[in-house]
């Protein structure tokens, strides 16, 4: 499958008092990816919770390799490298002109809101997932 990249630019809310990314905020760039990932495959987070739908984070490895600083211009790639039923393993990098920062897998699950137990994925996006080339369109 293809990978998805969004560019990301690091602001003084992303930042300690030293001018470096703070470690938590790449989950929220990875986490945006995956939202903007997501929303080019023309399904949004809000449409699946009108649904009842979530999509949870069930397990995440995270390396951190290198620091982000304030004003850099950074991109933040997902690539889902296995799905199943209800699961996705996304592989995620964010990188400073191609030398990567942070890199991630993370196991999303889809789960009914209500019951918190796990679903299949909705019929739209089960079937982006099982075409051989899915990837979002621009």
């Amino acid at each position: 499958m293809s990978e998805f990249r969004l560019p990301v630019r690091v602001y003084i809310e992303d930042t300690d008092a030293g001018g470096i990314v703070y470690y938590v905020n790449y989950l929220k760039y990875i986490e945006r990816a995956r939202s903007e990932w997501l929303r080019a495959l023309g399904i949004t987070q809000r449409e699946l919770f009108e649904a009842g739908i979530q999509l949870v984070v069930h397990r995440l490895e995270c390396r951190y390799a290198k620091p982000a600083r304030l004003d850099d211009a950074l991109e933040v790639s997902a690539e889902v490298l296995s799905h199943g039923r209800v699961r996705l393993q996304f592989a995620q990098v964010v990188s400073r002109r191609g030398e990567p920062l942070c890199e991630a897998r993370v196991d999303i699950a889809c789960i009914d809101a209500m019951r918190l137990k796990p679903v299949p994925w909705p019929p739209a996006l089960a079937e982006r997932l099982s075409q051989p080339s899915a990837q979002p369109q621009d």
